[in-house]
């Protein structure tokens, strides 16, 4: 009788296991397709906010997620930024390309319709490595792509950029 609660146990967290799957996979699927949208970046924590307008194309699978776009701001300046993630169940892990101090290593999870992430910088930014990433999925046609970084001088949070996007 013993082996057979473990047998069905197992079974259970087999069926679980890949519900789940089923569902991070639908999750990733929907930020498939081309994004536009408006948003702010400032350079370090103590530098003026800067409006730039993006586009990014999203591609995603089962188990990946791959977002490559650009933003402008002040006319004339124009930054590639990219995000490649690798899902293992609900935990991510990837690297980041948009700041000066080149790629950046990303880790993190999914809680709700966000991937949380850590990011783990090249060189020092803002007096450390650390900051944080929110990938937001914002409705059926919508995400928000925010990076809030500590500031070394006050230790509060500052939001380093946000970008709101929408299928295009």
């Amino acid at each position: 009788m013993r082996s057979f609660a473990q047998f069905a146990l197992a079974g259970c967290l087999l069926v679980e296991a890949n519900a789940a799957h089923a569902d991070e996979a639908k999750f990733l699927q929907s930020f498939k397709g081309n994004f536009a949208g408006q948003g702010i970046v400032k350079v370090t924590t103590e530098a003026p906010t800067v409006n730039v307008s993006c586009t990014f194309k999203s591609n995603a699978t089962s188990t990946s997620l791959s977002l490559d776009g650009n933003c402008r701001g002040l006319v004339v300046v124009t930054r590639a930024i990219s995000a490649d993630l690798k899902a293992s169940g609900a935990k991510y892990s990837g690297t980041y390309v948009g700041s000066r101090t080149g790629p950046a290593q990303l880790n993190g999870s999914r809680s709700g319709n966000a991937i949380n992430l850590g990011i783990r910088w090249a060189t020092e930014v803002n007096g450390d490595r650390n900051a944080q990433m929110k990938v937001e999925k914002r409705g059926e046609n919508g995400m928000r792509l925010t990076v809030i970084d500590t500031d070394p001088k006050t230790g509060k949070s500052v939001v380093t950029s946000r970008i709101d996007l929408q299928r295009t």
